[in-house]
């Protein structure tokens, strides 16, 4: 056990903690910081949860992740290689857009404030597209478990100081500062594409092989020439590969679907967790000084334990304990509810949401990981967890209005049980197919 935990020491895995903190930062602006913001400006609970589609970015990103991982950006690819130049180029232009996000006025101008938060997430969405590649092409085998634990521990961190944080900010100097201060904090994931290094990709003889049919098939056909054989040729090898490489392997569409409903009560939770603490009637810096306290601590227990755990169970067996351990953290929301205005459950319930998530999100990480053939690591990834965003999304924009029909203590009832589906359909998985091995 303590050279699993030795492992997150590695400096490979300390950098993708660096870039799991910028990871995570921009998500919350967008999300439940956004819905404190709005909520406190007198938006309607209804309105609040329609604002979840801004997430959409995060379940679509796989139909552009294949032009990230495949074309270069003029100079900066040649000067720092093609996963930091897109990290980088996309980082300045999130910071400028959340700073834009923070200098508006919800109140005011409704209409633009969702603008801006849908660039938010799309950049974000973007960076995560380089981010991922770039983990899982820098870690080897031994360390993708490590490696999961840790960028979900940084990814937690980040979310901690994008909401928590974020909210001591606006409540002493207001919602600008607290957005312009996420900004700042995206330095981080900066600093290691300015002087990490780029990783080296082995791609495997099938792949190879695989790529050149596209260049046989230009070859006998004369016609196709110049620049059309040449997008031809990229438009295969980038777009058609990695999904004909996945969908080759047996129960493809089953692993879709369990990665859709994994996080799915999770996200639904979470999209109206502030919103219910309001209500109970907590201040702004109660929620922000609990979640620091009893947040941060359950987020690295979390993260730290899942990630070394995936290595010694195995990322099935893990994936399935931390998905029951995930789904049961939900039930504090409803102790919450039921107390009302009580600090002591607030802390409970803080501690037990980041705990049971920063586990299952480190099964799922490197269980995620472990599918992608390098080659396409961009394109497979994103696609991948593209489909985990589609509960904190397209199901989530719903919860405002579920809680209004059911209440909060049934509404967070649903989404203690709307798991289930995917915890059955992984214990068939685990019965009809084998783990997946790290990418290779």
């Amino acid at each position: 056990m303590y050279r699993t935990f030795a492992a997150y020491l590695d400096r490979r895995v300390l950098m993708v903690l660096a870039l799991g903190f910028s990871s995570g930062l921009p998500l919350l602006l967008t999300f439940s910081t956004l819905s404190a913001w709005l909520k406190s400006e007198g938006v309607s609970r209804t309105a609040i949860g329609v604002f979840a589609l801004v997430g959409t970015p995060y379940a679509l990103k796989f139909l552009w992740s294949p032009i990230i991982d495949r074309m270069p950006l003029p100079l900066l690819s040649r000067l720092l290689g093609r996963r930091r130049a897109w990290g980088l180029t996309i980082q300045v232009l999130l910071i400028g857009c959340i700073l834009a996000l923070g200098a508006g006025d919800p109140a005011q101008d409704l209409m633009r404030t969702a603008m801006l938060a849908l660039a938010v997430a799309f950049l974000s969405a973007s960076q995560d597209i380089v981010i991922d590649a770039y983990r899982v092409e820098l870690l080897d085998e031994e360390t993708q478990g490590p490696g999961a634990g840790a960028v979900q521990a940084g990814y937690r961190i980040a979310m901690l100081a994008a909401g928590a944080g974020a909210l001591f900010v606006a409540q002493w100097v207001g919602w600008f500062a607290a957005y312009a201060t996420m900004a700042a904090l995206l330095s981080v994931g900066m600093l290691v594409f300015l002087f990490g290094p780029e990783p080296t990709v082995r791609v495997s003889a099938a792949t190879i092989e695989r790529e050149a049919r596209a260049a046989d098939f230009l070859l006998h056909r004369p016609h196709l020439k110049g620049a059309l054989a040449k997008t031809l040729a990229w438009l295969y090898g980038a777009v058609v590969c990695p999904f004909a490489d996945f969908m080759a392997r047996p129960g493809w569409i089953a692993v879709l679907l369990f990665v859709i409903g994994y996080k799915l009560g999770e996200a639904m939770a979470g999209a109206m967790a502030n919103t219910l603490y309001i209500e109970l009637g907590f201040r702004l810096d109660e929620i922000a000084f609990v979640s620091k306290i009893f947040g941060f601590v359950a987020t690295i227990l979390g993260s730290l334990i899942g990630g070394a755990l995936v290595s010694r169970l195995g990322v099935m067996r893990a994936l399935l304990l931390f998905g029951v351990l995930q789904s049961a953290g939900n039930l504090f929301y409803v102790v919450q509810a039921m107390a009302g205005h009580s600090v002591p459950a607030l802390a409970l319930c803080v501690f037990a949401e980041n705990l049971t998530a920063g586990m299952a999100g480190a099964a799922l990480v490197a269980y995620i990981s472990g599918l992608c053939n390098v080659a396409y690591t961009a394109t497979q990834y994103a696609l991948l967890s593209s489909l985990t965003a589609v509960g904190r999304t397209l199901f989530a924009s719903a919860s405002g209005k579920l809680a209004d029909m059911f209440g909060w203590v049934d509404f967070f009832l649903f989404t203690t049980v709307v798991t289930v589906p995917a915890l059955l359909l992984l214990l068939w998985m685990m019965r009809k197919q084998p783990a997946p091995v790290a990418a290779t």
